[in-house]
């Protein structure tokens, strides 16, 4: 068994994933013995082949690509490379991110240290070393209705701020899914990553379920990397879609029907007022008006690409 099974997913990114791998390799002690998974969702053929590529004139030996015939999204994209690992602790990491340190040894030992510590991640940072937001509050109705500034202001100790500077690990309510760590032993016994859910809100789920069997989550700043923020999904309104369908999942799952339906209603008159404006908001006030439900996640619209 490894220590650790580092999962990345490849979509139509093949250089941003040699990136994120190379650093992962080139920083990581030699003491740790680890794996990398890669995970191609269903990408197109030329940039899939050059990854299998590079993966297979790889000289490390516990580098491994596996391919999905259609783009499952990120949460079932790692479950599939869960079921490929063979590791005490989880690490899922974008792969528009470059390691700046020894993130891997660094979480690990956090996650060692402490047993009632269920999720860690590091601090990220822009391309020109400009600190980024690592964590954030978990959805809920305030933090739609009034903001994070308004959650931090009047309960610092549960909502600590997301734009400080910290030296020390914080506990959290979940860190960012671009890079963050778990022990196997607890992803297990919450049932992983909820695959319903194609996009967005995937860490703030998981994070959820793990407090839920008092297992906190903490940012560990000593761990840094580069993320290269939004470099593999481009913004459109069909990402802004699925979005609000991803939001108001969880917060069905986590609050219940009615304060569901109340947030349902609500972004309903925002998004008509607003696509009255702005004509591209149009699509997604269709989407709020019939509930947004699952079956318009970008999930469901998905061809078979099968590369021999």
């Amino acid at each position: 068994m490894f220590d650790i099974a580092a999962i990345l997913i490849n979509y139509n990114s093949s250089q941003l994933t040699q990136e994120c791998i190379q650093s992962v390799i080139n920083k990581t002690a030699y003491t740790i013995n680890f794996q990398i998974i890669v995970v191609d969702n269903c990408s197109e053929k030329e940039d899939y082949l050059k990854l299998k590529q590079f993966c297979d004139n790889h000289t490390f030996p516990n580098l491994q690509l596996v391919r999905s015939n259609i783009n499952t999204g990120f949460g079932a994209g790692n479950m599939m490379g869960v079921h490929y690992s063979s590791a005490k602790y989880l690490a899922f990491i974008n792969n528009d991110t470059v390691f700046l340190n020894d993130c891997l040894s660094i979480l690990m030992e956090s996650l060692e240290s402490d047993r009632s510590i269920g999720t860690v991640g590091g601090q990220s940072y822009k391309e020109n070393g400009a600190r980024m937001q690592a964590f954030d509050h978990f959805a809920s109705i305030k933090k739609e209705l009034f903001g994070r500034d308004f959650l931090e202001k009047f309960d610092s100790k549960k909502y600590p701020k997301r734009k400080a500077e910290y030296t020390q690990p914080t506990k959290v309510n979940y860190v960012q899914g671009s890079f963050m760590m778990v022990r196997t032993e607890d992803f297990n016994l919450v049932g992983g990553f909820d695959t319903n859910i194609f996009l967005y809100y995937e860490e703030t789920d998981l994070c959820k379920r793990l407090e839920k069997i008092n297992k906190n989550c903490f940012l560990i700043p000593e761990a840094e990397y580069i993320h290269h923020h939004g470099a593999s999904t481009p913004s459109s309104i069909k990402i802004k879609i699925e979005l609000k369908i991803s939001l108001l999942y969880v917060i069905r799952k986590h609050s219940g029907y009615l304060p569901y339906l109340f947030l349902l209603n609500y972004l309903r008159l925002n998004y008509f007022l607003s696509s009255l404006f702005k004509p591209k908001y149009w699509p997604l006030f269709k989407v709020l008006f019939v509930g947004a439900p699952l079956s318009r996640s970008l999930k469901t619209i998905q061809k078979i690409q099968i590369i021999n």
